[in-house]
Formats: structure tokens, sequence, C-alpha cells
């Protein structure tokens, strides 16, 4: 090796060294920032404090590691690699499938029921509900479930082989089956996708993202507008696009595969983009609308469900409210939570497969405290059943006794028979305590 080429490289092992540097002070190139969640720690303060007790030094060198020049570059390039030939994803949870089709994990534990939580939690959690419910709609009011779509039941067949295991039973079914027992209102987009998905003209579920496509989510959007109209006997402002375009996944069609920051984006099948649009509020009823639901509202929220609203909030996880937190944090814990019944008509609840476990996240547990105050620790366990059943029919045959649950009744604003439950439940589990 000559004594050019030597200098040659050495020249370029010097540049490579002090490339960050360069880019980190000059910015000469324009990098692609990361997609996600990150945070930037800020540039650390010099104080001779600090220098001798060494925090100076582990905060700059935390920012350093953080901040350095082409960092995402690298980090990208360092994930094509994991991506391409190991077929791994450097991100939080996330699994490549066959194909390259992309799961988060929930979704694979729910659909094969691994995550139950069990039929006792769910039972009491859909007997509270149901209770809601009638107190709701003796003032009025309605209360909707909506099983949104899953991409675990909508893809299976694209599980890796090691995932494959003995399907249990789900906490989506178990909820399902309880909302029919106990005649919620509810909507079952998972099932509904799963039986459109080989006759839909256009795809219901990305590739590459974990919610229901843009022209599926509109569809759902769509049938949660005409199911509040048929309960509640009035017509809202519709729904509906005047054109599609076609093209590549983009949005959250797309967002497993840009939260694992690659390098080149990779290629799926067509996707459909309509361009919604609502009918004029003029001569139509726009009920209020409470929202309560996991990320799978944010897309249907973004494009403007909202129009056919009079009031529309959406509680995010039952944490965030929205819109107030567009321009400054607000808490669900910050509201009076009566204020909130009393301004809307609608309650909507919606989750996931994959979000079930901890479906309303608090607010089924806080509503029902609110309307119920005094016989909130009742819980009617499976075990139990028979027993509660067998009070029941007792409680029936005295009448001075059930002149009193109709006195309660009325008091509390529920049905007659949502209190002789109650009273039946509070005899059993009083007995089952001694």
């Amino acid at each position: 090796m000559n004594l050019t080429i030597k200098k040659i490289l050495l020249l370029g092992a010097l540049l490579f060294l002090v490339a960050p540097w360069i880019q980190n002070n000059l910015n000469v190139i324009n990098v692609t920032p990361l997609s996600g969640a990150i945070t930037t720690p800020a540039k650390p303060e010099f104080t001779f404090k600090k220098w001798f007790t060494a925090e100076y030094q582990e905060a700059a060198e935390n920012w350093l590691n953080q901040t350095f020049g082409f960092r995402s570059l690298f980090i990208r390039i360092n994930n094509q690699i994991a991506f391409s030939l190991f077929k791994k994803a450097k991100a939080n949870g996330v699994i490549v499938g066959k194909e390259n089709y992309l799961f988060e994990e929930n979704y694979i534990k729910a659909y094969y029921g691994t995550d139950f939580v069990g039929a006792d939690s769910i039972n009491n959690r859909m007997y509270r509900l149901a209770r809601i419910s009638d107190t709701l709609l003796k003032l009025n009011k309605n209360l909707i479930l909506v099983f949104a779509a899953g991409k675990g039941s909508f893809y299976p067949e694209f599980f890796p082989e090691k995932y494959h295991t003995t399907r249990k039973t789900t906490n989506y079914e178990a909820h399902l089956q309880k909302a029919l027992e106990l005649g919620i209102n509810h909507i079952d987009f998972n099932k509904y996708f799963v039986d459109q998905k080989r006759i839909s003209k256009y795809p219901l579920y990305p590739q590459y993202g974990i919610h229901w496509s843009y022209y599926g989510m509109g569809l759902a959007a769509d049938s949660i507008i005409h199911f509040i109209e048929h309960l509640r006997a009035i017509d809202m402002p519709d729904l509906y696009w005047d054109t599609i375009e076609m093209s590549q996944p983009r949005m959250d069609d797309y967002d497993i595969a840009d939260g694992m920051n690659i390098k080149f984006r990779l290629k799926s099948f067509q996707m459909a983009y309509p361009h919604y649009l609502f009918e004029p509020a003029e001569g139509k009823t726009r009920p209020s609308v409470l929202v309560v639901s996991d990320s799978y509202y944010w897309g249907m929220y973004n494009f403007g469900i909202s129009n056919s609203f009079s009031v529309s909030h959406f509680w995010f996880y039952n944490k965030q409210v929205y819109p107030e937190s567009f321009s400054t944090p607000v808490e669900v814990a910050q509201l009076n939570l009566s204020d909130v019944v009393n301004q809307h008509e609608v309650f909507v609840i919606m989750a996931t497969e994959a979000t079930l476990p901890g479906f309303g996240w608090g607010f089924v547990e806080n509503l029902y405290n609110h309307f119920y105050p005094v016989d909130t620790a009742l819980i009617v366990h499976e075990k139990n059943k028979q027993k509660v059943a067998a009070m029941r029919d007792y409680i029936k045959t005295d009448a001075r006794w059930m002149e009193l649950i109709r006195k309660k009744a009325a008091d509390n604003k529920i049905s007659v028979d949502s209190m002789l439950t109650l009273d039946a439940t509070y005899e059993v589990n009083k007995t089952e305590k001694k």
C-alpha cells in the first residue's frame, strides 16, 4: 500500500471521527429526526460543585450520547440491519410476523387469551355497566360500548410460528358475551372487520400499522354516528366522502413501521384514503358526546367526527381531556363528574382487544361510584349467582321487603329489578362474610 492511499485512509478515518461534531455544530446535512416519543435531555450547566461531585460529567455524557451529530442516521442504519437480516424490530413490544407483517405483542396475547383477566373481574365490570346504562337511560342518556377491531384477530395467519399456542377464553369474547346477556348497547367492530376481510372493496387493516386503516376508521365512525341516531331517534349530520385516493400506506397506516425508525420505507399493498366530509348541521340534531377510549379514537377525532356532535369530549385512557389539553393539559381527575354527566347525552367507551384488560381505565368504577355511592362494594361472584337468584325469589315473597325495594329504587333512580338484585347480593355477601 503506497503512502498516498495510507494518507487518504487516515484522512477518511479522521473525517469519520469528527463528522458527528461537525454535524452537531454546523448541521451541514439535513437528517430526518427519529419518530416516536423521543426525549432529548437539556445541555447540562457547568458548575464547580457539579464537577467535583461528578454530576456534571454524568449529565454531559448522557447529553452527548443523545445529541451527537448523525445519531438518528446511525440508529436508523442499525435498526435497518436488525430488521433486514434478522427480522428483529428495534421498538418496544413490536413483533415482525410472516411476510414482514408488523404486530404489537399485546395483540397476539389478546388473540390467544393469554392476557385473560378472569371471568369474575369481567362480570363485575359488566354488571356495573349494565346498572350504569339503566340509570343513564332513565336520565334520557345513553351508554354505548364499542369493541374496536384488533390486528391480532384480523391477521392471525401472519403471526410468527414461535407465538402459536392454544387459544383460550379471551377478554374480547367474555366482554362481548356479557354485553349480549345483559342487553348493554354495543358495537362489535372486531367481528365485522373479520367478516368483511375478504370482501371489502378497500383494505380494512394495514400491513405496517397497528390501528384500523384510514378507510376502515371511516366506516367505524359512520357506524357510530348511525348507532347513536338509532338509539336516540334523531337525525345527525352524516359522514361521507367524495373522493378516494389510493397510495402506499401513510399516517396511522404506517405507524408501527415509523416507530421502528429504519432507514428505508417498506413497500406494501395500496391503501385507500377517502376525503371525509360532514353534512351541514342546519336542520340536524347534534347530541353532546363523551368518548372514553384508547388510541383507536384518535383518527376519527382528528378527521372531524366532532362535527356530528354539539359538545364533543375525548378522554384518552380516562386520563387526558381533549380538546382542552391541546392548549393546556387537563386531567380527568380535575373535573367534577356530576357536571360531566349533566353536560353529556351519550357516553361511549371504546377499546381494542389488546387494551380490554383495563376496559374503561377507571371510568366505569368512577361512574358507578357516582350513581351508587352506598353500595359500590357489592359484587356478584360466579359462585354466588345461584344464591343471589334464590335470595331474589325469596324477597319477592315478602310484600313488606318488596315495598321497601320499590322505594329505594325510586330514590336511586334505578329499576326495581336492579334494586332487587342489589339487595339480594348484599344479603348473600353478608352471609358469606360470617
